[in-house]
């Protein structure tokens, strides 16, 4: 009786055209797991208007098969529009291409996340045209970054900025070993973390930056970045993370 009320109610969620609410349970430490909920997703079947594109001259973003397809020159940030409470956890899939194409460079698979801009208070795109993908013109945002296979694939970085311009690297967070860094031709899980004082980040469910922040960013936006470089992003959810 019990299988018939399930099955019963999953036939009725397809029939309204919607489905079961996704939550589920993470890990973050050894004594710490939390509850995920799901409140944003986005598998770029139809449109990228939940995006916001910053780019240098040249570059393109798009969609293409399904996916958002980033082809760029110069450098480009591409923002998840929505503004982001914490706690939060972000997951994608990312897939770096080289097959000859004119900016086919496998490095820099990087992201921003609980990004705001203190000059313009819950207004982060206030500054859009003033940063037009030009990297060092976040040195201003407060966020979390990580830039994966940056300078030519030889690091993988973790850094806070501080919206003071300071974005201080600590040498356990300056990575160069090879198993840190990209792979060509390759989809990659990235999840993103900023639990309280708890951010992390992970690639392929491995944890590769463990940070313990005592004055933590709590709310902000995510964006995706890169430079000079070809690379598509599918599967985007964004969860609510709540203590059991």
């Amino acid at each position: 009786m019990r299988n018939f009320v399930i099955i019963s109610i999953i036939i009725a969620y397809a029939f309204i055209g919607c489905k079961p609410e996704e939550v589920k349970e993470v890990s973050l430490t050894e004594n710490l797991s939390v509850s995920a909920k799901l409140i944003h997703s986005d598998n770029f079947d139809h449109d990228l208007s939940n995006w916001l594109v910053e780019q240098m001259p040249n570059g393109s973003v798009e969609l293409r098969d399904g996916k958002m397809e980033v082809n760029d020159a110069g450098g480009c940030t591409v923002w998840f529009k929505p503004k982001l409470k914490g706690p939060t956890m972000i997951e994608y899939d990312a897939h770096l291409i080289q097959k000859g194409g004119e900016y086919d460079r496998v490095s820099d698979l990087n992201c921003f996340w609980m990004a705001s801009d203190h000059t313009h208070h819950d207004k982060l795109f206030a500054n859009s045209d003033f940063r037009q993908g030009r990297f060092p013109n976040y040195d201003s945002l407060s966020l979390y970054y990580v830039g994966m296979g940056g300078h030519h694939n030889t690091k993988t970085r973790f850094r806070k900025y501080l919206g003071t311009g300071e974005k201080p690297l600590l040498p356990q967070y300056d990575l160069t070993d090879k198993q840190y860094l990209l792979t060509p031709n390759t989809t990659v899980k990235i999840r993103l973390i900023a639990y309280d004082g708890i951010i992390q980040y992970y690639r392929d469910g491995r944890l590769i930056f463990d940070y313990r922040d005592d004055n933590p960013y709590t709310e902000g936006n995510f964006g995706l970045r890169t430079v000079h470089n070809h690379m598509t992003l599918d599967n985007f959810k964004v969860y609510q993370l709540k203590g059991i």
